[in-house]
């Protein structure tokens, strides 16, 4: 590529016209310009002075022409992916994701990566790079913009859903989004950041080979090795060799199927299941639960459709919103009177109707689950409906999905799901395919990513039975600081990389002890004991009153509950005697004597909430 096409844009205006392609100095930069993306989105640079860091990020001084790299989140786990790159006080960072919560965390909507670091560092951060638009690489983004504003790189699919979603969190005026196609390269001080296409269970998606003056590394995101890709792109296996002739430092490589044999099979194979399916349920509804990212699912499905002769209709508000996005944008190809809306399928014979939903994983507020559980207001389960779940369930969701399964089962439904047909594939490359890309980069060091630890492991040992030295595989863990050049590598430090929970509006005000008295409520429900008392003599003025919740049926354990009262009796009495004046002292013997008593009594452990009331 041309040094002309490695320039930085600059002082580019919200103000001006997004088409004056006069005002572009980079050919590699295509600025937002569809229709259908929100043309509040601005290109910028960070031009702020760097300023020296402190605290966690204060590390001893090393060899010159070393690059250190900083992976935030996404490794040890699936999701939360969010790396940051650094030399000599310049920074970028590749993806931002999000996490789904788990047992370990109820009442939590989703895990973000721990940010604090990076405010640390906000001056030095030039820019974020996306590889794809999935939620675990893209998730994050709205809550680190609001802590600071970073321009964002991306292809034109993943801005259209970065939009959307910063559309909903009311910072899409003010955002930085920059499209940028595959095969171009953008320059950022000490950082060149090339766009390599590769294929992944969504399109648009890229890897990145990050040119430093401490050498190339290579990141390839979430991929896999597709010979018949539905959009007819096949990854960029030519430029990944060249790369590799060229020298490269240091290989970032999926690791989420680095335990699974062979190849990956191809998306069209479930176009083949899904014909045969179709021919199947002739006469009858046709309903398609699948991951709403899925772009190319979405349009074998619409394409079987057409064939049969049916409309189609969405439901599900991410399925909803990708498919409006995609259409638009071309990425989903529609014929005209094909789509209708979920509300009117009433108005169609049920044998031409296929209805596209989210659900897949079994979630309880998703579209499928509140069919399975007759609580969606568009669509009535018919006996006889073929159900067609497209996905795997994620580990730790088997349970939710087999609930759902079942729950249609006895409705009278015929349910298809991955292990009776080829109903899905997946997006990450198999073991085959991984050394394919460990052979032809040629890196010098590996870093195995984007997995659990067993993944991480598993990905190292491919490398090694490849001839790599095991002192050039590196398995280190989110927060480490890994430090590289052509003559060394070692990790020098550690950075805050934990997680914050997002409830509702709150971010990060979850911690350890909310979720243990969640837990404990879940286990073992409440006791509220209430007692009225005279302010100035102590003396109980009433009965308490005693209630419970989740923990036994009152009207059932009158005994209990006069028991339990005649503990707190007790209790209130001793404190009287011992001429107690505190009400925190009555508070916590109350809590301790009930929750003893209850212990003694049923073997079960409430949590046992006192209320005084003063008169």
């Amino acid at each position: 590529m041309s040094d002309s096409k490695q320039k930085k844009t600059r002082g580019f205006s919200a103000k001006k016209n997004y088409y004056n392609r006069a005002a572009q100095k980079s050919a590699d930069l295509e600025i937002i310009k569809d229709n259908s993306i929100p043309k509040k989105a601005k290109q910028s640079v960070n031009k702020n002075q760097n300023k020296k860091v402190t605290g966690h990020s204060q590390r001893v001084t090393k060899p010159a022409k070393s690059v250190k790299i900083i992976p935030l989140g996404g490794l040890g786990e699936i999701g939360k992916n969010i790396t940051l790159y650094e030399y000599d006080d310049e920074m970028i960072l590749v993806d931002c994701g999000m996490s789904f919560p788990d047992e370990e965390t109820p009442g939590i909507d989703v895990v973000i990566p721990d940010f604090s670091y990076l405010l640390e560092c906000k001056d030095k951060i030039k820019g974020l790079f996306i590889t794809h638009g999935h939620e675990d690489h893209i998730g994050g983004i709205p809550y680190l913009l609001r802590q600071f504003n970073v321009p964002i790189y991306a292809t034109r699919l993943t801005v259209a859903l970065i939009s959307e979603k910063l559309k909903e969190h009311k910072l899409l005026n003010e955002a930085k989004l920059n499209v940028v196609k595959d095969g171009s390269t953008i320059s950022l001080g000490n950082f060149s950041v090339e766009f390599i296409h590769v294929n992944h269970s969504i399109p648009d998606a890229v890897g990145f080979a990050i040119t430093t003056p401490a050498g190339i590394i290579v990141q390839t995101g979430d991929f896999k090795i597709d010979t018949t890709p539905i959009d007819g792109k096949m990854i960029d296996l030519a430029r990944f060799g060249e790369l590799g002739k060229k020298g490269v430092l240091a290989l970032l490589a999926d690791s989420t199927n680095a335990e699974r044999p062979g190849y990956t099979p191809s998306e069209r194979l479930v176009g083949n299941s899904l014909e045969t399916l179709f021919s199947k349920a002739e006469g009858h509804r046709i309903i398609v639960a699948t991951f709403s990212s899925n772009i190319h699912r979405i349009q074998q499905i619409i394409d079987q459709a057409v064939k049969c002769d049916r409309k189609v209709a969405v439901s599900g508000r991410s399925m909803l919103n990708v498919v409006k996005v995609a259409a638009e944008l071309g990425y989903l190809k529609v014929p005209e009177g094909v789509l209708i809306e979920i509300e009117t399928i009433k108005n169609y014979p049920t044998e031409k109707i296929v209805v596209v939903t989210t659900g897949s994983q079994g979630e309880p507020l998703s579209a499928l689950h509140r069919i399975a559980f007759s609580e969606h207001r568009q669509v009535e389960i018919i006996p006889g409906d073929m159900f067609i779940i497209s996905a795997t369930p994620i580990p730790g969701n088997e349970k939710t999905v087999s609930k759902v399964v079942n729950e249609l089962l006895k409705c009278g439904a015929n349910v298809v799901y991955e292990k009776m047909y080829d109903v899905h594939v997946s997006g990450h490359a198999c073991q085959e395919e991984l050394k394919t890309m460990l052979g032809i980069v040629k890196p010098k060091y590996f870093i195995p990513v984007h997995g659990e630890q067993k993944h991480l492991y598993k990905h190292s040992q491919l490398a090694e039975t490849m001839g790599m030295s095991k002192d050039n595989i590196i398995i280190v863990g989110n927060g480490s600081v890994v430090e590289l050049s052509n003559k060394h590598v070692y990790t020098s430090a550690t950075v805050p990389a934990g997680r914050v929970l997002v409830d509702g509006l709150g971010v990060g005000d979850v911690g350890s002890i909310v979720l243990r008295d969640r837990k404990h409520l879940a286990e073992g429900g409440i006791i509220v004991v209430t007692i009225v008392v005279d302010s100035t003599t102590r003396e109980v003025l009433s009965r308490p009153e005693i209630v419970s919740r989740g923990f036994v049926f009152v009207k059932e354990s009158e005994e209990l509950m006069l028991q339990i009262e005649n503990a707190v009796y007790d209790i209130i009495e001793g404190c009287y005697r011992g001429n107690v004046r505190d009400w925190n002292i009555y508070r916590t013997r109350i809590k301790d004597g009930v929750a003893k008593f209850l212990y003694n009594k049923t073997h079960r452990s409430p949590m046992v909430l006192p209320v005084i009331v003063e008169i």
